[in-house]
């Protein structure tokens, strides 16, 4: 049972799934039996549990959708109902290669976006542990000696030393202000009109914004077009989206677009309508050209490209941009600290010479 507490089941197994059951199913292989090879060789025992429940519906009479349904922690809608079109169509596989192939690009894109901010926060972790560490465990011996010597400390120093008292006697009660403090703000953002104003503050960020925006953008844009293109209609397709898309803001967004499509507007026109001011209105003008031509779920997946390469570019122009503000912050540090402490031993060398 601990194997199968701490295991875990990734993005990747659902992924890598889908594209296994597609090329065995183009083989001639049946489900079932495309279940049992994937159950031999699948390495997390929690997923093993899970695909056994599948291939036990499927045994019983199920159809793939039904068994995927009674996991939603793990195979969404966008999943499942990608999956149920291709059963009623007959293009089972090749909406499972279709599937596959959307959720590995989604995949790959969250992975840029968090290697992205990866590097700077290990930097900066670095930097305030080195930080804290000096603060505590070097500069008391220091204090100490400083104390009783009778010789003016500079500036830099005192500071240094106030924050090592600090840290020192009142580190246990910082340390759990900030978890308080973290806690009740994780608190306060389960609370909708919280997150949804924190959620506008965010697209509102001078850097960071436009980044947030167009990453939602391209995962609007692709999951809606691989849904049309795999046969879901576009009410259906567009309440999934919804209800997938993490921000709160663009959630609204769709609400008033569904409501509207089922009135009877068209996509285009929904999309270029000006209360919807966070959609840009490319995003209108080629899904109308889509309308007209009959590709709407190819270029609504071509936007998803597009936006897709507006967070590249940012995303490498904030990398080329942030290492040398980094090193420079660290390095401010360090020889703040070093100064700090030579700058006195200096004074009290001289003083005796």
């Amino acid at each position: 049972m601990s194997i199968d507490f701490f295991s875990t089941i990734s993005e990747l197994d659902t992924i890598l799934f889908a594209k296994h059951l597609s090329v065995m199913s183009r083989s001639g292989i049946s489900l079932s039996e495309s279940v049992e090879t994937l159950i031999a060789q699948t390495a997390s025992p929690k997923f093993k549990k899970i695909l056994e429940g599948i291939l036990a519906d499927l045994e019983n009479g199920q159809p793939l959708s039904k068994a995927l349904v009674r996991h939603p922690k793990f195979f969404g809608a966008f999943y499942t109902n990608l999956i149920e079109i291709g059963e009623r169509s007959g293009n089972l596989s090749q909406n499972l290669d279709y599937l596959a192939k959307q959720l590995a690009k989604n995949h790959e894109f969250r992975t840029k976006i968090k290697g992205a901010a990866m590097y700077p926060a290990i930097v900066l972790s670095l930097a305030i542990v080195v930080g804290i560490g000096v603060s505590v465990f070097a500069l008391p011996k220091l204090v100490d000696l400083f104390s009783g010597l009778d010789v003016v400390l500079p500036l830099n120093t005192r500071i240094l030393i106030a924050i090592s008292v600090a840290m020192r006697d009142y580190g246990l009660l910082i340390f759990g202000v900030l978890l308080a403090a973290i806690g009740g703000v994780r608190i306060l953002l389960r609370l909708h009109p919280v997150r949804m104003v924190w959620h506008m503050l965010l697209l509102r960020l001078p850097i960071a914004g436009p980044i947030i925006k167009n990453t939602q953008l391209a995962l609007m844009c692709r999951g809606l077009g691989a849904m049309i293109g795999g046969g879901i209609p576009i009410i259906t397709a567009l309440r999934v989206q919804r209800d997938n898309t993490s921000n709160l803001v663009y959630q609204t967004h769709l609400d008033g677009i569904i409501n509207a499509v089922n009135g009877g507007g068209t996509l285009s026109r929904q999309f270029s309508t000006k209360e919807h001011k966070d959609i840009p209105p490319i995003v209108g003008k080629v899904l109308a050209a889509g309308e007209k031509s009959g590709t709407v779920d190819e270029l609504l997946v071509y936007l998803g490209d597009h936006f897709e390469g507006e967070v590249d570019e940012a995303t490498k122009l904030i990398s080329i941009i942030l290492e040398p503000l980094l090193l420079f912050i660290i390095t401010t540090i360090v020889g703040f600290i070093a100064l700090s402490i030579i700058a006195p031993i200096y004074q009290l060398t001289g003083s005796i010479q």
